[in-house]
């Protein structure tokens, strides 16, 4: 039986999956700091439960993450400190991050980990990392469903030119 055959978990990482997992980890963490900064930004309650459930699925991610590269002895990227808690109304308003400026942050930062999802699944020859980096991938496409809707229902949504006129129709 060969080095890279039976459980994946006994087969050495790579260079790039080492790479990636510690990247992945060091970015969720950042990401989720600025979602704990956000949400004392945030008057809308729709966006308000989705930037938490962003956040919790930060921390689960980190957490599956960070399993292996300890399994592995591979070191974790620094925790920043946990955000408190503000006053929406002692934020000035020219300072204040708006509702729907949030919603495309978010929006945004879900675009990117589908992308990095689909790099890391690509890049590995473990199963399991690509199969780990495949649930992360579903839940960001389910969550970054969740935020387009709300931008349509809030009315946040702006799109590019529309293409309405086909060649050939009059």
């Amino acid at each position: 039986m060969g080095i890279l055959s039976g459980n994946p978990q006994n087969e050495p990482l790579h260079y790039g999956e080492v790479y990636a997992l510690w990247s992945y980890v060091l970015g969720s963490k950042a990401m989720k700091a600025a979602y704990q900064t956000f949400l004392n930004h945030i008057g809308d309650k729709d966006l308000r439960n989705l930037i938490e459930e962003s956040i919790q699925a930060c921390q689960t991610e980190e957490k599956r993450v960070e399993e292996i590269l300890k399994e592995n002895g591979i070191g974790l990227p620094p925790t920043p400190p946990e955000r408190p808690l503000a006053d929406l109304e002692s934020i000035p308003p020219g300072a204040r991050f708006m509702d729907n400026e949030i919603s495309y942050a978010a929006s945004a930062n879900i675009a990117a980990g589908l992308v990095t999802c689909s790099g890391v699944m690509g890049n590995s020859i473990r199963e399991d990392i690509a199969l780990l980096f495949g649930e992360f991938h579903m839940t960001k496409a389910q969550l970054g469903a969740r935020f387009l809707r709300l931008n349509k229902e809030k009315g946040w949504l702006v799109p590019p030119p529309l293409h309405m006129m086909k060649p050939g129709e009059e």
